[in-house]
């Protein structure tokens, strides 16, 4: 029992400068984790919780990415960014040079 409880103090005493409630407080900063728990419950669990489905590990990774894109509002530029690398994928690395074969 001693052993587990000198973790916990340990822990905590290491990171006593993040747990500072008071200075979070007065700078109106949020201190409960409701705001945390909100977010993972819109952006997983209201889409992976789905009733049916079936997710594997690099799909729901790549949804929640997504979603977090999105949520963020950044979409827009990662668009961009996944066709310009689409394009360097499927045609840049292809055809030196920018020359296409032709027939």
């Amino acid at each position: 029992k001693r052993k587990g409880i000198d973790e916990a103090v340990n822990y905590l005493t290491g990171k006593a400068e993040y747990l500072r409630y008071d200075t979070a407080l007065e700078r109106g900063w949020p201190i409960a984790t409701g705001i945390i728990e909100g977010a993972c419950r819109h952006l997983v669990k209201d889409r992976l919780d789905i009733t049916g489905a079936r997710w594997g590990l690099s799909g729901a990774e790549a949804v929640l990415k997504l979603r977090a894109v999105r949520a963020n509002g950044d979409f827009d530029a990662y668009w961009a960014w996944h066709q310009q690398q689409e394009f360097i994928r499927n045609h840049q690395a292809r055809y030196r040079d920018q020359v296409i074969p032709t027939a």
